[in-house]
């Protein structure tokens, strides 16, 4: 490392948010800046977000970190990427975005989806990657593409993650890093590519699209002198190309610190549940749903399931009593509705109904796969108030990350906890009561930004291994074991069977709504949504 070199920057490019985070190379935050990343949706199920705006946010994100740590460019001894995972970001030539990146939220690949998950050979893809095919990945986009607007694809030159295109203007090296190519077009257990799996995707002919795999823990590259007049960084630092940003927040967060039954679920906008594996302990389920990632260890990787949606649940909820609010002329701020959850909970009883928190637009993936499925309340009556139904919300994450961690084998012996809405003390209890394990939630406030810096650090020579610099960084951040409640053990242990039921039972349901959704309204369906009351009358003569 360079002498005077004693920070370490983890970059964490997130769906609506792209952070730069400084460490010390004793894992200690020193300082963060943010900027707003945008993105954007369309009738048809798109989600978008162009190439470089998302670029030029990390610029500005880095800038702001240089103007709160002084002399931040001498004194950053390496750099780290991660991003959102999943989606396509395609580069064609002269390293220029060919359209706008395709986000895991976008729901365009469902009809490829289902083609591809009646073939033959998906049984054999799902025992390679580890993982159960959904819209949200890179290899059913291309698929879609590949059938609705080859002529893109033709133009491109290579298929990339958010963080690759990152790591592609910090260094101009075309790369993705190994958990994102093993899920989506290779092995788990070699890390590497699988022709078998790029075939089952009806893909062979775009092989050449594929990036080489680079292990951010064993090779850097330097930061380019463009990247650098950019950035007000030094040219030649080292850069690190992180691992997907679920797996680094898991890392950051405790799931694996030698607990081999311990997992950690990250409660966001979506819903993370991980265990950390050997890759001979891996369980695969018989419904082909799922995630398999590598970890930043030799011989480990993260086995996964994930709800669409987990706090945005909660998010809908309360903007559900501010709209009624409004209307009645009484203005309330969001964050003064956050402040009232814990009475709200405390005036509600446990186990009175049953919510499903399928309230993504895209459906669900975990640990089913159907983008039809929608949220709903099963159980009310006349006698349900508004605290009954948050608390219906809360306790359907509980149950959703139980529904997730029975897909992956046993319950876990502990949960370690990280994400905004792990900061609700009941919210923690209704986890603990649904997986009947206690709960640690982790100190560590940037979890994805740090699981990043971490592989910089073992990159740069400051650790020997990951395991030295999780002992560091990870296991003192860790809080004190919340034990279960053995009342919500037994109400939630009662509950379960008829929340997996319920879901099950809805299936065709939600075929139905969605059939009826794409189909053109009626004159009198327009009319009332634009509120024209002449057309309403004649349609009713």
């Amino acid at each position: 490392m360079r002498d005077g070199a004693d920070i370490l920057i983890g970059i964490d490019s997130g769906t609506s948010v792209v952070k730069a985070v400084a460490f010390d190379l004793a894992g200690r935050q020193l300082a963060a800046a943010s900027v707003l990343n945008r993105f954007d949706t369309g009738a048809d199920g798109s989600a978008w977000q162009p190439l470089d705006r998302t670029w030029t946010d990390c610029v500005q994100a880095l800038r702001g970190l240089g103007g709160k740590v002084e002399n931040l460019a001498h004194r950053t001894a390496a750099i780290a990427v991660t991003a959102q995972g999943d989606g396509t970001w395609l580069v064609g030539a002269d390293n220029a975005p060919v359209g706008d990146a395709w986000l895991w939220l976008d729901a365009r690949a469902a009809p490829s989806v289902r083609r591809l998950n009646e073939s033959p050979a998906e049984r054999r893809r799902f025992e390679a990657t580890g993982t159960g095919l959904n819209t949200c990945q890179q290899g059913a986009q291309l698929a879609q593409m590949e059938r609705t607007s080859p002529d893109m694809l033709d133009r491109t030159e290579v298929a990339l993650h958010c963080k690759d295109w990152l790591y592609l203007n910090l260094t101009g090296v075309r790369a993705t890093d190994p958990s994102e190519a093993s899920w989506t077009f290779g092995n788990f257990r070699t890390r590497r590519y699988d022709d078998e799996v790029i075939a089952a995707l009806g893909l062979s002919k775009r092989r050449r699209l594929l990036p080489e795999i680079v292990d951010g823990t064993a090779v850097t590259h330097p930061l380019s002198e463009a990247a650098a007049q950019a950035t007000g960084l030094l040219a030649g630092t080292p850069v690190s190309l992180g691992y997907v940003d679920m797996v680094m927040t898991a890392l950051g967060a405790g799931v694996h610190t030698g607990d081999p039954r311990a997992a950690c679920t990250v409660i966001g906008s979506t819903g993370v549940h991980l265990r950390a594996k050997r890759v001979e302990d891996v369980h695969l389920n018989a419904e082909g749903t799922g995630y398999v990632m590598a970890l930043p260890v030799p011989g480990m990787v993260t086995q996964m399931q994930t709800n669409m949606a987990a706090a945005l649940n909660i998010d809908w909820a309360l903007r559900l009593a501010a709209d009624l609010m409004a209307e009645t002329g009484h203005d309330i701020a969001f964050s003064d509705l956050v402040s009232r959850i814990e009475p709200w909970l405390a005036a509600s009883r446990p186990g009175a109904l049953i919510y499903h928190p399928y309230i993504s637009e895209a459906g669900e993936r975990g640990p089913f796969v159907n983008a039809n499925a929608r949220a709903g309340f099963i159980g009310l009556s006349s006698g349900h108030r508004f605290p009954d139904l948050l608390r219906a919300v809360v306790e359907g994450l509980g149950l959703a990350a139980r529904d997730c961690y029975a897909a992956m084998g046993d319950m876990p012996s502990e949960l370690r906890l990280t994400g905004g809405a792990a900061r609700s003390r009941s919210l923690r209890a209704v986890l603990a009561g649904a997986v009947k394990a206690p709960v640690r939630v982790s100190g560590r406030e940037e979890a994805g930004a740090a699981g990043a810096a971490m592989m910089a650090a073992v990159a740069v020579g400051a650790y020997p291994s990951m395991d030295d610099c999780i002992a560091e960084w990870v296991t003192p951040l860790l809080g004190t074991a919340e034990p279960p409640d053995p009342e919500l053990v037994r109400i939630y242990d009662a509950l379960f069977p008829a929340y997996v039921q319920a879901r099950g039972a809805l299936a065709p349901v939600w075929d139905a709504l969605a059939e009826r959704a794409s189909q053109p309204q009626s004159t009198s369906e327009l009319s009332a949504a634009t509120g024209d009351t002449t057309a309403r009358e004649r349609s009713m003569t």
